[in-house]
């Protein structure tokens, strides 16, 4: 949903709040053993890698999870090689702006663990990996912030899902692979350049979408309340 010429989240004009939901697509496409989820990673599309790695942050959960992408968690409950769920488990995504680039590294350590092993792990029949892919829906909140000094009325107000549309998936839609609020606060003076950097140290992937939140509020307030 595109907002209009005088109301945007970048630019130095009025951000606009946006939410979102990430619809989970079937592909059909499934692995049974550990080299063909290395074979299914050569050609899947770019959205499976994306859901597998992101998609679980906007589901409800009321335990923490014990892996942070569906590649690891697989490799450790239903292939049963606890070695290379710990390697896929430590892939931080947000390293990497390209998405091809963190397949090639999904690949990579499997094809490892693959030399490493005379034989190719297998999961039971009932519990192949079954690709999944991503599409995202973009609603129009209604609420804007004309300016860098209202921004703590709104972040700590903010739905996690909104949270992870201009936080996580922006990273995906901007150009340099920056979040929203850093490409908004360009727009105006190098007055909050401490602050953008101090964004751009956060590192989302590791943390629930709430204690990003919280995250966020803290840098904003550090920067923006003693300015």
């Amino acid at each position: 949903m595109a907002a209009d010429a005088q109301e945007s989240d970048r630019g130095g004009e009025a951000f606009l709040i946006r939410d979102c939901a990430l619809i989970a697509l079937a592909t059909g496409t499934k692995a049974q053993n550990l080299k063909e989820l290395r074979d299914q990673l050569l050609t899947v599309h770019p959205g499976c890698i994306y859901f597998h790695f992101w998609g679980a942050m906007l589901e409800p959960r009321f335990e923490e999870r014990e892996y942070n992408n569906d590649f690891a968690a697989w490799a450790r409950h239903n292939l049963h090689d606890a070695t290379l769920a710990e390697r896929l488990g430590v892939i931080d995504p947000t390293e990497h702006q390209d998405i091809e680039v963190l397949r090639q590294e999904l690949i990579d350590v499997i094809e490892e663990r693959l030399d490493e092993n005379e034989l190719i792990p297998w999961s039971r029949w009932d519990e192949q990996f079954e690709f999944i892919r991503s599409q995202i829906i973009v609603f129009d909140t209604q609420e804007r912030i004309t300016s860098p000094d209202e921004i703590l009325d709104h972040v700590p107000r903010m739905s996690t899902s909104s949270v992870f549309y201009h936080f996580i998936d922006a990273r995906r839609r901007t150009d340099n692979g920056v979040d929203d609020f850093r490409v908004w606060l360009a727009g105006f003076d190098s007055r909050y350049a401490e602050l953008a950097a101090a964004l751009a140290d956060v590192d989302p992937y590791f943390i629930t979408l709430a204690e990003l939140r919280d995250e966020l509020v803290r840098v904003l307030r550090q920067h923006l309340v003693a300015a």
